[in-house]
Order: C-alpha cells, then sequence, then structure tokens
C-alpha cells in the first residue's frame, strides 16, 4: 500500500506557521537574497514560500512506532564544515529499519528511517576531503570518529561516532517547515530525495557502478561479506552455514563462494530463498523449520560446520547456527534480535573449542572495503541483481515494509527520481 500522508488541516497548518516565521537557524547560509529573513529570523509570505521551495525535499517519516510512515515534507540545513550533501539515488529496505518501525528497538519521532543508500553528492562542508560534488558515493551506517580506540585500532565498526553528529543545541540536520527538528535515523535518515551526513559516514565509488545496485553494498553486502572476510575469516575449503537467506545472508553465501569455502549451506524456511542461495554459490539448502535441519547439515559436512553465521536475527536461528558447529567451529551472529534475547553456548561447547561472537555490520571498514566490493560487482564476481527483488517509488514503501514482514522476498529497494 502506498505511504500515507497527514490530513490537509494538519498539512495547512504547518504550512501556515512556516509562512509567517522561519527559524534563523534554517535559514542560515542560503543566498543572500534572502538576507533580510535571516537576519530577522522571519520571513514574509512570499519569502519563507521561496526559502522552503529551495529547500524541501520529501521524506518518509515514521512518527510513532507500529504506524504506516508517511511521506512529508522536510526542510534541510546547510552542510556543517565536515558535513556532505547528498542526491538520494536509491535506498535498500533493510530488516534492521524494520525493528525500528516495528518499535522492537527504541528510536526518538519523528524520524526519518533509512541506511542503506548510494547517490551523488551535490554540497560538502568548508572542511571536507575525502568526496566532492559529483562524486557517486554509498552510505554506511558505520559513521566513524577517526581517533576513538576503536577506530585506531582497525574496530571502526565499534565507533560509537559521537563526533559525526551535531551537537546539542546546534541546528538539527532535518525539520518540518515550522521548525519542529526531525530525528536522524542511525545517522543518516535515506528514505529521503537527500541526505546530510557527516564525511566519515559516505565513501566514493567507482562512477561507473549503477547506483541501485550499489545502494545494497552500505549494509546487507558490506556487513554479509565483512562477517565472511573479516569476522569469520574463511579459508579455502572451509564448511559455512548460512542461517537466514534474506539480503544479507545472501550476500554471506556469495562472499564464500568468493573465498573459496568448500560446502555452503543455505539454512532457511522459504524453498525460494533456498533456491536463490543456490544461484549464488550455495552447495546445499536445508529448510530451517525441518525437526531435522540440525542433523542435516551435521550429516552433510561430517560432524558440523567450521562457521555458522546468522543473518535474521530470531532466537531460534542463532540456536541453530550454534548446534551445527563442529568442534572448534565458530558461530557469528549478525541479526538484530530482541533485545533481552541471551545466545550462548554450553560448557560442553567451551570444552570443544567452538566460539560464539557478534560482527557489527561484519566488523567493517567500510572506506576501504566499499569500493573493493564494487570492484568485485564490476569484475562479475558478486551478484547484486539476484540479491535485489524489486524496485519501488518511495510513495510505496510500506509496501516494501510489508514485503519484508512476509519473510518470502529478499531485498527491495526505493528508487529516487
Amino acid at each position: 500500500m502506498a505511504a500515507g500522508k497527514r490530513s490537509r488541516r494538519q498539512r495547512r497548518g504547518r504550512l501556515a506557521n512556516a509562512q509567517n516565521s522561519v527559524r534563523p537557524e534554517l535559514v542560515e547560509g542560503l543566498p543572500s537574497s534572502w538576507d533580510g529573513a535571516r537576519k530577522k529570523g522571519r520571513a514574509s509570505t512570499s519569502s519563507a514560500r521561496t526559502v522552503f521551495r529551495s529547500q524541501i525535499l520529501k521524506a518518509a517519516i515514521l512518527s510513532q512506532p507500529k504506524a504506516p510512515l508517511t511521506i512529508e515534507e522536510v526542510v534541510v540545513s546547510k552542510p556543517g564544515p565536515r558535513e556532505v550533501l547528498i542526491r538520494t539515488a536509491a535506498t535498500g529496505v533493510c530488516r534492521s529499519d524494520l525493528h525500528f518501525v516495528d518499535g522492537a528497538y527504541p528510536h526518538a519521532m519523528p524520524c526519518i528511517p533509512g541506511h542503506e543508500a548510494a547517490g551523488i553528492v551535490e554540497q560538502v562542508g568548508s572542511e571536507v576531503t575525502t568526496v566532492k560534488p559529483g562524486d557517486a558515493v554509498v552510505t554506511c551506517l558505520s559513521a566513524f570518529c577517526g581517533h576513538c580506540e576503536f577506530c585506531v585500532t582497525g574496530r571502526m565498526s565499534l565507533c560509537l561516532g559521537g563526533d559525526t553528529r551535531r551537537k546539542p543545541g546546534e541546528p538539527p540536520r532535518l525539520a518540518f517547515a515550522d521548525g519542529t527538528p526531525v530525528n536522524q535515523m542511525l545517522n543518516l535518515s535515506a528514505y529521503a530525495e537527500q541526505m546530510l551526513i557527516h564525511e566519515h559516514a559516505c565513501v566514493a565509488i567507482d562512477p561507473e557502478m549503477p547506483l541501485d545496485r550499489a545502494c545494497v553494498i552500505g549494509c546487507a553486502v558490506t556487513t554479509g561479506a565483512g562477517a565472511v572476510f573479516n569476522a569469520a575469516d574463511v579459508t579455502p575449503g572451509e564448511t559455512v552455514a548460512v542461517v537466514g537467506c534474506g539480503g544479507v545472508g545472501l550476500a554471506v553465501v556469495n562472499a564464500a563462494k568468493i573465498a573459496g569455502a568448500g560446502r555452503i549451506i543455505a539454512v532457511d524456511p522459504v524453498p525460494e530463498k533456498r533456491e536463490i542461495a543456490k544461484k549464488l554459490g550455495a552447495t546445499d539448502a536445508v529448510d530451517a523449520t525441518s525437526e531435522t535441519a540440525v542433523a542435516e547439515i551435521v550429516e552433510l559436512t561430517k560432524g558440523g560446520v567450521d562457521h555458522a553465521i546468522e543473518a535474521v536475527g530470531r532466537p531460534q536461528s542463532g540456536e541453530l547456527a550454534v548446534k551445527v558447529l563442529r568442534r572448534g567451529g565458530t558461530a557469528t551472529i549478525l541479526g538484530m534480535m530482541p533485545l533481552t534475547h541471551q545466545t550462548g553456548l554450553s560448557a560442553l561447547d567451551l570444552l570443544s573449542g567452538k566460539k560464539l561472537q557478534g560482527a557489527l555490520m561484519g566488523a567493517n571498514r567500510f572506506p576501504v572495503e566499499i569500493p573493493r566490493l564494487v570492484d568485485f560487482y564490476m569484475r562479475g564476481m558478486l551478484d547484486l541483481d539476484t540479491i535485489i527483488a524489486e524496485r519501488v517509488p518511495l510513495s510505496e514503501i510500506n509496501h516494501a515494509f510489508d514485503q519484508l514482514r512476509k519473510g518470502d522476498t529478499t531485498r527491495s529497494v526505493v528508487v529516487f527520481e
């Protein structure tokens, strides 16, 4: 179903307020023809309309958990010294967003979800050095400060990224026309026609790369491939079970093939997803809901897998990943499980040398790895076309989330004109 909209009375009231009063910080940095509005902090009806026409963008707003997203107009601030304004080309629809939309994970409201995006740089702040206007870029939620303990020890995905956000008291990056702040989800807010982000939340890529494919590299592929190359460090000939074959899981399968894994077992309840996994390199497929799933995997691998990578975020998936390990095997959890859930190893598992680890965003170093993954696609090694199931306009964002809830699709991508 198409995204909802606010009532005509609500929209009219908000626009009327915008015409009568403009917050100074939202006007700061606009062309000199609007100096009067900047100095007074107010604008006439005509100048306010001009200001907001030049600054307005459409975005999908989440006003409260479990409610449909609504397409509304918001104002974007001018870029700060280290910030980049990007024209969004495409954004993947990720299960991580769904956790926030459905209220499983908390977030300040109203907000704009979306974090898996690609686009073109339009403006940069005065101190930006990593990208320039006209660059094609991929965004990543693993924004990093570059100087904390995690960053300087090569664990950038664990950086809390405080320096990449605006400080309390500073104007918001995004706001409604009346000045009401709109919260930026995961430092990105990619279900919008433009994104204003810190330069350390994006990386320039090959301009020949199709952006409607590139977007899924920003999360699904970076996470899945990172789990294989970084966290699990899969070596040629090792066995890998991939539990959950959505966008992230399929990226794990593809990356395991690139890494030279000997046996790759796709584990998912949906037959169509298991077949897609085989196209991407899975040697075997097992129904995750089968009572004999664990026994089948242990039998196929003559004792269990070297690596089990959980990629969906369900408690039972994590438990299955642990059960199918061989002695000395490692289970890597990628999915966002319920916040109160605990997954662990038994005493016997520990005595058997089994290991359990998390790998936030695939333990990525995205400024280096995303361009490499783009190169893999351009060389025919990474199959993004099979991972992407459908492309929809922003107005169909709620439909895309409904498809994700059903669990029978791989990856939807929102494309912008």
